[in-house]
Formats: C-alpha cells, sequence, structure tokens
C-alpha cells in the first residue's frame, strides 16, 4: 500500500514537472515565432464554433433550472423579484465559466490529447522533428492560443443564454415582473462579476489545452495509451479547474465579510424594503 502510494505521488510529481516545462516552452515559443494564422484559425474553428451547441444548450438549461429553483425558495419569504440578481451574479462569475470549462475538457480536451496521442504512436511527431519542426511549435501553441481565446468567448455566450432562458421562465411561467427582474438584475451585477468570470475562462482554456496537449505528447505506445491518455487528460483538466476554481470564494467571501452592514442596519432596510413592497401590492397585509 505505501509503494502504491508513493509510485502514485511520484507519476504525479512527475506530471506537474513536465507540464511546467510544457509551458516554458510555449512562452518560448510565442516570445521567439509567430504562431501560424491558418493553423490558429483552424483550430478556432474546431475550438469555438463546433462547440457552441452544447456550451449554449448547457448554459440555458442551467439558468433556467438555476431560475425555478430560486424563485421556489424566494417565494417562501416574497423575495421574487431577487431571483434575476441571484441568477445574473452566478451565471456571470461562476456558473457560465466553469460549464464551458467543462463542456470545452469532455469534448475539446479528449479531442486534442487523442489526436496528439495518435500522432505520437504513429510516429508523426518524431517525423515533425527530422524536418527541424519542434512539435510545441507546431501542434501546441495554435491549439492554446485557440482555446485561451474561445473560451471567454463561449462563457459570454452561456452566461447570455443562460439569462435569456431564466427571464423567460421567471417572467412566462413563475409570474415574476419583468421590469422588477431586470431592474435587480443591472442593480446587483457589478463589473467585477463580469471580470472575474472572464478571467476565470481564460485560465481554465490554458489548463484545458495545455493539459491535454501535454498528455498526447507524453502518451503511451498502442491503442490502450491512447485511450488511457484522453481518460486522463479529460480527468486531470477537470481537477485542475476545481482546484484552481476555489480561490475566487475566499476573495469574495472576504469581500463580503467587510462591507456587510451592522445587523440594525440590516433590520432597518429589511423593514424599508417590506414596506415599499406593502405599498406597490407585492405583499399583503
Amino acid at each position: 500500500m505505501p509503494s502504491a502510494l508513493l509510485g502514485r505521488l511520484r507519476d504525479v510529481v512527475v506530471d506537474v514537472g513536465e507540464i511546467t516545462v510544457l509551458c516554458r516552452d510555449i512562452l518560448g515559443s510565442l516570445r521567439h515565432r509567430r504562431p501560424s494564422w491558418a493553423d490558429f484559425l483552424s483550430q478556432m474553428h474546431f475550438v469555438g464554433v463546433k462547440s457552441q451547441t452544447v456550451v449554449l444548450t448547457t448554459g440555458m438549461a442551467t439558468g433556467m433550472v438555476l431560475c425555478a429553483q430560486t424563485f421556489f425558495q424566494f417565494h417562501k419569504v416574497k423575495m421574487d423579484t431577487a431571483t434575476g440578481a441571484v441568477v445574473s451574479v452566478g451565471m456571470c462569475s461562476e456558473l457560465g465559466p466553469v460549464l464551458a470549462a467543462l463542456m470545452l475538457t469532455a469534448r475539446v480536451g479528449a479531442a486534442m490529447a487523442a489526436e496528439l496521442g495518435t500522432m505520437k504512436v504513429t510516429e508523426q511527431i518524431d517525423a515533425l522533428r527530422t524536418l527541424a519542426t519542434h512539435p510545441v511549435d507546431y501542434l501546441v501553441v495554435p491549439r492554446v492560443l485557440a482555446t485561451v481565446v474561445a473560451a471567454p468567448l463561449l462563457s459570454v455566450e452561456a452566461v447570455f443564454v443562460g439569462i435569456l432562458g431564466s427571464y423567460q421562465v421567471g417572467v412566462r411561467f413563475l409570474g415574476i415582473d419583468g421590469a422588477y427582474y431586470l431592474a435587480n438584475m443591472r442593480r446587483y451585477t457589478d463589473p467585477p462579476d463580469v471580470a472575474i468570470g472572464l478571467i476565470k475562462a481564460v485560465v481554465f482554456g490554458a489548463i484545458i489545452a495545455t493539459v491535454s496537449c501535454h498528455k498526447g505528447l507524453t502518451c503511451r505506445q498502442g491503442a490502450e495509451g491512447v485511450g488511457r491518455a484522453t481518460t486522463e487528460a479529460v480527468v486531470m483538466a477537470s481537477i485542475s479547474g476545481v482546484v484552481v476554481h476555489p480561490q475566487d470564494h475566499v476573495h469574495v467571501h472576504v469581500h463580503v465579510h467587510q462591507h456587510a452592514p451592522e445587523p440594525h442596519v440590516m433590520q432597518a432596510q429589511f423593514v424599508s424594503v417590506a414596506v415599499r413592497a406593502r405599498e406597490l401590492g407585492e405583499l399583503h397585509p
């Protein structure tokens, strides 16, 4: 048992070291060599355009479900119109980039690892080296750049359709006032929420492409090696995203704790809101 655990720990350390070296090679290639625009656009089409269907479907379904579940809980305390704010902030800063990254990992990450792994097994990568072409320059850099650029764009699309789907569910099916829904959404969604989501999407895109390319380039011989490299790429990219993701929660928790009002202020605000809502007819006297 200890030997197996030490072997697994050694494999993790080796993977981290190899990925670090690959990142160094990618940065060196970007600094000394201009990427091929043809390869970049080809990868953009594969990563971005062909991933829109699954990302948009996932984003809209998530926004609709989040709206419904939030409404069911807020309706108990007569806070129906606050549903839009929760959906907007959640989709912009959390769910949009995370869901887009998971869909990219499942579709693009697996495809990159399988493609490069097949080239490794069939010795096509060795052939590139004999032609004085570095595999990182020709194979890895266009894929990393395309994923880093496409990930935030797909995240924005997922956020947009998620909010649109939540609006349709909230206003058309749950009876929320559309004006209040949009007003609260604009009031409580701050630019930092959008910026955090975009930064997350860029980081997730870099992790997905780098890990997938690394697993493909270090693939073992045989069809079994290609399948194992594909599986490891998806698992490692997903876990890496989950490990990196909680760092933002610490910042948000500290920010909210520092700016939280005193209890008596919160009580006064609640009474004011309740009185105003009663006047507007949202609450029964």
